[in-house]
């Protein structure tokens, strides 16, 4: 009963509260939305056909300011304080997702910028400029949550959720990248080998961040997070063996290879990407074998 009246308490306090958009925070998830809307809204006039690249920034300005609107209408209403009562570590959540959207709208700045802009573009550059703003104004609601505020994370917002997080921003750049591997088995197998522990990141991130629902499962989920990070580094230990040699064999940089565009480029960025991997989920691995242990994780 005691859980129940809390709820009700805190239900007649969720009341409309414009005076939210008026803060540092507000007043940051409004140019957050607004730049991403525009941006959206250039590229899309413009349009880039099927280019992968093109499709990931295109989703990234979609789903960044879609999941700040939601977390700027839950705080306008004060629902984070039943979302706290019930189910998650409602700071953990909102800083942690600030740190995600950072990672993405700054990558996909970097890389529209890359593959589209150029000195004669004049549109393009303009909307590299949005995109550069956008990943700006993402950037400074984690250095005021982290730095000024002090805002200390419990999963997603530590070490050992964003972990998980940049492993699937990895994941998610090597599947953006993937090209010229359709005629050779081997790389087909590299490509499920990267695709296995994909599916996997974000069922832990929600359980872990649901915190009624990590302890309603009938296992250890920390064991089982060890067991699932053992079998990624195999994996992936498998990739970054077998991806270049099967794809570089006989196929050396062309001696035109420009960073847009090139081929050849954007499969050595798969490589890339996948030593990237690699490391983290070793590093993710030991600092979750010294949890098991009884060490303190960061």
């Amino acid at each position: 009963m005691g859980i129940i009246n809390s709820i009700k308490e805190t239900l007649s306090k969720a009341v409309f509260t414009p005076s939210t958009l008026l803060s540092g925070r507000g007043g940051l998830h409004m140019a957050q939305i607004l730049l991403s809307l525009v941006t959206f809204l250039l590229s899309a006039f413009r349009g880039k056909g099927t280019h992968s690249y093109w499709i990931y920034a295109m989703f990234t300005w979609a789903f960044c300011p879609i999941m700040t609107l939601i977390i700027t209408i839950i705080e306008m209403f004060k629902l984070d304080f039943i979302l706290n009562l019930l189910c998650m570590d409602w700071n953990d959540f909102a800083t942690g997702m600030a740190m995600s959207s950072t990672l993405m709208t700054v990558s996909v700045a970097i890389t529209f910028a890359n593959f589209y802009a150029c000195l004669k573009c004049f549109y393009s550059l303009i909307i590299c400029l949005f995109a550069i703003l956008t990943g700006v104004v993402y950037t400074l609601e984690v250095v005021k949550d982290k730095i000024c505020d002090k805002k200390k994370g419990s999963y997603l917002a530590a070490l050992p959720g964003f972990f998980k997080v940049l492993e699937a921003f990895v994941s998610c750049m090597i599947f953006v990248s993937l090209t010229g591997f359709r005629d050779k088995p081997a790389l087909i197998i590299c490509v499920i080998v990267y695709i296995i522990p994909f599916p996997i990141l974000p069922l832990i991130i929600a359980t872990n961040i649901l915190k009624k629902l990590k302890t309603c499962l009938p296992f250890n989920l920390d064991r089982f997070v060890f067991i699932f990070l053992v079998i990624s580094v195999v994996l992936y230990i498998f990739a970054a063996i077998v991806w270049p040699i099967f794809m570089f064999r006989n196929n050396p940089r062309p001696s035109d290879c420009p960073p847009s565009y090139c081929i050849w480029a954007i499969q050595f960025m798969v490589a890339f990407f996948t030593y990237v991997n690699l490391i983290l989920f070793s590093i993710d691995l030991v600092f979750t074998l010294l949890g098991i242990c009884g060490f303190k994780r960061p």
